[in-house]
C-alpha cells in the first residue's frame, strides 16, 4: 500500500516545516508550496490524499482554493488553517466545502485527529464497506424515489465527507435522527460513537451535567464522576435533537464548548478537550426564534453551517406505497406471519391522507392496523384514519356523525391547524387556542396526535 501524501499551502516556512514534520511522523509524505499559483500547478500534476491550506496567501484567499478543489478534485479533503478565534473565516471555509479547520497556533493533537479522519475518508471512498451500503439502502425513512428524497440522499453523501456542523430542519416525524445517523455512518467517524440527545427531554437543572459531565460531590446527588454526553461522543458525532428547547444560559455554554472544542464538567477545575461533530435538529423555526430573542444568533450561526431540510411526507406522496410496503413487510417478518400485503384501495387511501405526523404517523397507523388485521391483506377500511385529517371530500360526506363525535372532530382539527400554523410549537399552539400547555398535552394524548 502506497504512502499517503498531503499538500501544504502556506507562505510561512516555519508553519510548513512544523506540519511536514508532524505528518512525516504519522507516515504521510508532505509537500509544501507557498501560494495559490504553485498549488494549482502541483494539484494538476500530482494526486494527494489531503490538502492543508492557510486562509491568507500572497496571491489570493484560501477559500478560493477550497472552491477550486471541490469543483476540480471533489474526492480530495481540504482543511483550512485559520487565525485563532476567527470563527467567521472558519465557517466561511466550511460553507465553501472545507473538510474541517484548525486554528493557529496549530494544536498538534487536534491536527493529528483531523488528518486521521481525512485519510480515513479517502480509504472509505476506495474501499466501501457492505455494512455502510446496507445501512443506507435499508433505512426506511430515507426510502423513496421522489425527487425530494433523491436530493436528500445526495446531500447526505456530501455532508458525510465534511466535518462541518449540520442543522437538520423539518417537521416532526420526517426522520431527522435517521438522517443524522446516516451522515455519521457514511463519514470517517463511523467507527466512533453516535450519541443522540433530546434537549427538550432533559430537566433544566440537570442539563449542564448531562452535556458536560460532573465531578463527584459537585452537587447534591453527585455520588460519583459523570463524563457527560460530549465526552461519551468523543471522536464521533453528537446529535442534539430539539436544540430549540435549550434555555438561553445553556446556549451560551454550548456555543463555548463547540468553539473551543473543550468542556468543563460541573465542579471541575480544568477544561477537557473533546472532538465531536455536531449535528442538530428541531421541528421549530430557529430563524424566527432568533428574531424573537429566544435563540442566540451566534449559536444559530455556528450550528447552521450547512442545512439539511427534510420534506414532509405530503410533499412526496409517491413514496408512500414503497414506505408502507416496507413497514408491512418488516412487521410481518418480526411477527412471523404472512400478513404482508397492502390492497390498492388501502394505498389509495394512504396517498390521499395529509399525514401531519409524517413517516412516524404512517408507521404507527400501519402498526395498529397490522395488529388488528385478521386476513392476509390490509384493506382501506382496516386503516381507521382520523376522519378530520382525510381529504376534504371525505370530511364533507361525514355529516351523519353523532354530535359528540362531530365536536371532537372539530376540536381535533382546530388543534392540528394551530400546531401546523406554529410549526408544531406546542407552547405557541396552546396560546393560539386559548388553553394552557397542560390542557393541550392532555388533548394531544386523548386524540393520539404526536
Amino acid at each position: 500500500m502506497s504512502q499517503p501524501t498531503a499538500l501544504i499551502v502556506d507562505d510561512e516556512p516555519d508553519i510548513c516545516e512544523l506540519l511536514e514534520i508532524t505528518l512525516l511522523r504519522m507516515g504521510i509524505d508532505a509537500h509544501s508550496v507557498f501560494d495559490l499559483t504553485a498549488a494549482h500547478k502541483i494539484l494538476s500534476e500530482q494526486k494527494f490524499d489531503l490538502c492543508l491550506s492557510d486562509m491568507r496567501l500572497p496571491d489570493g484567499n484560501g477559500i478560493d482554493l477550497v472552491r477550486h478543489i471541490n469543483e476540480t478534485y471533489p474526492q480530495l479533503p481540504v482543511a483550512m488553517i485559520t487565525a485563532h478565534g476567527n470563527m467567521e473565516s472558519a465557517i466561511e471555509a466550511l460553507k465553501a466545502g472545507a473538510f474541517d479547520f484548525v486554528s493557529k497556533p496549530v494544536d498538534l493533537e487536534v491536527l493529528r485527529k483531523l488528518v486521521q479522519q481525512a485519510i480515513k475518508l479517502g480509504k472509505q471512498k476506495t474501499e466501501p464497506t457492505p455494512e455502510k451500503e446496507t445501512a443506507t439502502a435499508d433505512s426506511s425513512p430515507m426510502l423513496g424515489n421522489s425527487p425530494p428524497m433523491k436530493r436528500v440522499r445526495e446531500l447526505i453523501k456530501k455532508l458525510a465527507r465534511s466535518q462541518a456542523p449540520v442543522y437538520i430542519s423539518g417537521e416532526s416525524g420526517t426522520g431527522k435522527e435517521l438522517a443524522a445517523r446516516l451522515i455519521h455512518q457514511q463519514g470517517p467517524r463511523a467507527d466512533h460513537p453516535f450519541v443522540a440527545v433530546n434537549c427538550g427531554a432533559i430537566p433544566q437543572e440537570l442539563m449542564e451535567s448531562e452535556l458536560f459531565g460532573h465531578k463527584k460531590g459537585s452537587f447534591t446527588g453527585a455520588t460519583s464522576d459523570h463524563q457527560g454526553l460530549f465526552l461519551s461522543a468523543d471522536g464521533g458525532t453528537l446529535f442534539l435533537d430539539e436544540i430549540a428547547d435549550l434555555p438561553l444560559h445553556m446556549q451560551v455554554k454550548l456555543l463555548r464548548a463547540i468553539q473551543e472544542k473543550q468542556v468543563r464538567p460541573v465542579g471541575g477545575q480544568q477544561e477537557m478537550p473533546v472532538d465531536v461533530r455536531i449535528i442538530s435538529a428541531t421541528h421549530k423555526n430557529l430563524a424566527e426564534l432568533v428574531e424573537g430573542g429566544d435563540f442566540r444568533q451566534d449559536l444559530f450561526y455556528r450550528i447552521n453551517v450547512i442545512e439539511l431540510p427534510l420534506p414532509p411526507l405530503r410533499e412526496r406522496s409517491e413514496d408512500i406505497p414503497l414506505l408502507a410496503q416496507h413497514f408491512i413487510t418488516r412487521m410481518a417478518r418480526e411477527s412471523g406471519t404472512k400478513k404482508s400485503r397492502l390492497s390498492s384501495s388501502a394505498l389509495k387511501k394512504l396517498k390521499a391522507y395529509h399525514f401531519p405526523g409524517n413517516i412516524r404517523e404512517l408507521e404507527n397507523i400501519l402498526e395498529r392496523s397490522f395488529t388488528l388485521l385478521d386476513g392476509s391483506e390490509l384493506l382501506a377500511d382496516d386503516l381507521h384514519l382520523p376522519a378530520n385529517q382525510q381529504t376534504k371530500h371525505t370530511q364533507d360526506t361525514a355529516s351523519d356523525q353523532p354530535l359528540g363525535d362531530k365536536m371532537e372532530q372539530v376540536e381535533r382539527e382546530a388543534i392540528i391547524q394551530a400546531l401546523e400554523e406554529t410549526r408544531w410549537n406546542r407552547t405557541a399552539a396552546a396560546k393560539k387556542l386559548g388553553m394552557t400547555l397542560r390542557s393541550l398535552r392532555y388533548r394531544l394524548e386523548k386524540f393520539g396526535i404526536e
